[in-house]
């Protein structure tokens, strides 16, 4: 999830600094139009990108964690819990991308808060979502759960 969550804040920044030279460049109210035309459709694009890599993931860890049709149903809920999260992450990413252009160093600010905000709630949901199932898991799973886990937190 940190991966998921810098890599979300290295394409909001990148995308932001972007869009900022773009408005920069020309500000009239024509462009202003094509620049917010622009943002929107590269904020599809880059949710298009972040659910499809959640997708992916989501297909990962269901084979790492080896869920077996008996937990199909746990599992159903927790793959939710991470689609949702990843919309309220890309809300809050677009909210940013939209105001960048214009945004002061205060509003740039506030808007990154939300976003880490929203990967906060997010990790918070998705734990309440993952402990049925992983309560019902038997030791050898729990095991492989843990080892999934803990090696992702390792990695970054």
């Amino acid at each position: 999830m940190k991966k998921y969550f810098v890599i979300l804040a290295s394409t909001a920044l990148i995308s932001g600094a972007y869009l900022q030279s773009a408005a920069a460049a020309d500000n009239t109210p024509a462009a202003s139009a094509a620049t917010a035309k622009a943002v929107d459709s590269a904020n599809a694009k880059h949710d298009a990108k972040r659910d499809a890599a959640n997708e992916k993931h989501i297909k990962d860890l269901h084979a790492k964690l080896k869920i077996t049709a008996d937990e199909e149903t746990m599992w159903a809920n927790v793959a939710s819990t991470m689609r949702a999260n990843t919309s309220d992450i890309d809300t809050a990413v677009d909210k940013r991308e939209d105001l960048i252009a214009s945004a002061t160093a205060i509003d740039d600010l506030n808007a990154y808060a939300g976003i880490a905000q929203a990967h906060a709630d997010s990790v918070k949901k998705l734990s309440v979502a993952f402990a049925p199932l992983y309560a019902a898991m038997p030791d050898a799973q729990k095991k492989i759960a843990d080892a999934v886990f803990t090696q992702r937190g390792s990695k970054h």
